[in-house]
C-alpha cells in the first residue's frame, strides 16, 4: 500500500470513539471526514482532530478523498447508508448488523457486486486473541471433533446504562439482533456455517424505563422479543445452543463453551477481543489456560476495517459481507422458528473465515 486508506465516518454516536482510537493506531487507515444527522455532535466528536473535516452525508459520499465509508449509524439506517456509499463507488465497513433485514442485506450484496466494491461488517472482535486462540485449539485437534457448543448472554437490558436506548427495543434491535452477531459470528468462526435452526422467544414487558442521562425516568416502548433461545445445527454436524436475553440480572455461565470428543474449551466474551481460553482435557479434572497463540494482540474496533482494505482483490475479508449476511439470516430464521414453532432451514451459507495468525499489537 502506497498510503493509508482514507476513511469517512457516517454516525458519531456512542461507538464512534472506540473506532477513532483504533484508527489512530492502525497504519493502514487515516480518518479524513465525518458526518452525522446532528452536525454539532459531529463537530464535538472530532474536537481535537483538526485535520478531520465535518461534512454532510451527501458531501462525504461525493468527496473524492474518501476511499472507504465506515457506517456507524443505527441499525435501521445501515442498509440505506451502505447503499449510498456503494452507489458512490466506495468500499464500506458497517457496524452490525449488515442491515435490519435479510431483504435489505441482499440488496447491499447485489449492489456491491454490481459496483465492484467491497463491503465488510462488524463484529471484528472475533479477530482478536480470544476467539482466534480458541479457533486454533480446535483446528489443532486439542478437543477432537467438535460436537456441541453453548453461547449465553443475559443482561437486564441497555436502558440501565445507555442514555438513548430506544433502538435496542425497536425492529432491528433486541438481544438477538444487538448481541447475537458477536456470539453467532464467533460460533461460525469456530464451527462453520449453520444449516438449520430451532428457536423460541418471549417478551415480558411492553415498556422500559431509562435509568441514566437527561432522559432518566422516561419510558420507551418495546417492539421486539427480549429473550431468545435456540439450537443451531452446523453443517459440520455440531449443535450450538444459543441464549440471548435482556431479562436476566446476571449469569455465571461462560460466554461460549465448545465441547469435543476429547475435551472442552471455555471461550472468552466475543464482545471483547481478548480474554483467557481454557481447555479441559478428557479424563483430567482441572482446566488449563492456553497462551494466546493467534489473533490480533491488543486489537480494538476497526481492525476488521483494516482487514477489509488489506484483503487482496477477489477474496472475502475475515469480517466480510457474506459472513455478516449468513449471521443475519441465522438470526431471522431463529425468530421465524420461534414464532412458527417449527425448525427453519437457513438457505444462506458462507465459508468459514480464514484464521488470523498471531499478530503483535501495532505501535
Amino acid at each position: 500500500m502506497g498510503r493509508p486508506v482514507n476513511v469517512g465516518v457516517v454516525g458519531c454516536g456512542f461507538i464512534f470513539g472506540q473506532y477513532v482510537r483504533s484508527i489512530e493506531r492502525l497504519p493502514e487507515l487515516r480518518l479524513v471526514a465525518v458526518a452525522d444527522l446532528d452536525p454539532e455532535r459531529a463537530k464535538e466528536a472530532v474536537r481535537g482532530y483538526p485535520e478531520v473535516e465535518v461534512l454532510s452525508v451527501a458531501e462525504l459520499m461525493a468527496d473524492p478523498r474518501v476511499d472507504v465509508v465506515l457506517n456507524l449509524t443505527v441499525p435501521a439506517a445501515h442498509a440505506e447508508i451502505t447503499l449510498q456509499a456503494v452507489a458512490s463507488g466506495k468500499d464500506v465497513y458497517s457496524e452490525k448488523p449488515l442491515a435490519a433485514t435479510t431483504a435489505d442485506a441482499a440488496r447491499v450484496l447485489r449492489a456491491a457486486a454490481e459496483a465492484g466494491v467491497r463491503v465488510g461488517c462488524a463484529p471484528d472482535t472475533v479477530l482478536g486473541t480470544g476467539t482466534q486462540t480458541a479457533r486454533k485449539a480446535i483446528d489443532d485437534g486439542l478437543i477432537g471433533r467438535p460436537v456441541a457448543a453453548t453461547a449465553i448472554m443475559l443482561t437486564p437490558g441497555h436502558e440501565g446504562w445507555h442514555p438513548n436506548p430506544d433502538f435496542y427495543y425497536a425492529p432491528g434491535g433486541g438481544p438477538l439482533m444487538d448481541m447475537g452477531p458477536y456470539y453467532i459470528t464467533s460460533l461460525v468462526t469456530l464451527l462453520g456455517p449453520v444449516t438449520t435452526v430451532i428457536g423460541a422467544a418471549s417478551r415480558t414487558r411492553a415498556r422500559r424505563t431509562i435509568a441514566t442521562g437527561p432522559r432518566r425516568g422516561e419510558e420507551i416502548p418495546v417492539a421486539v422479543d427480549t429473550h431468545v433461545t435456540g439450537v443451531l445445527v452446523h453443517a459440520s454436524g455440531a449443535l450450538s445452543t444459543l441464549v440471548m436475553g435482556f431479562e436476566g440480572a446476571a449469569t455465571g455461565a461462560p460466554p461460549i463453551e465448545v465441547h469435543g470428543e476429547r475435551g472442552s474449551l471455555s471461550v472468552p466474551d466475543p464482545n471483547h477481543f481478548d480474554g483467557s481460553v481454557l481447555l479441559a482435557r478428557m479424563g483430567e479434572e482441572d482446566w488449563e489456560t492456553l497462551p494466546a497463540a493467534a489473533g490480533h494482540v491488543g486489537a480494538g474496533r476497526g481492525v476488521g476495517l483494516a482487514d477489509l482494505v488489506t484483503t487482496p482483490a477477489g477474496r472475502e475479508s475475515r469480517a466480510g459481507a457474506t459472513l455478516a449476511y449468513h449471521v443475519l439470516d441465522i438470526m431471522e430464521c431463529l425468530l421465524s422458528s420461534a414464532h412458527s414453532r417449527t425448525a427453519v432451514t437457513v438457505t444462506s451459507t458462507c465459508e468459514r473465515p480464514q484464521p488470523v495468525t498471531f499478530r503483535p499489537a501495532p505501535r
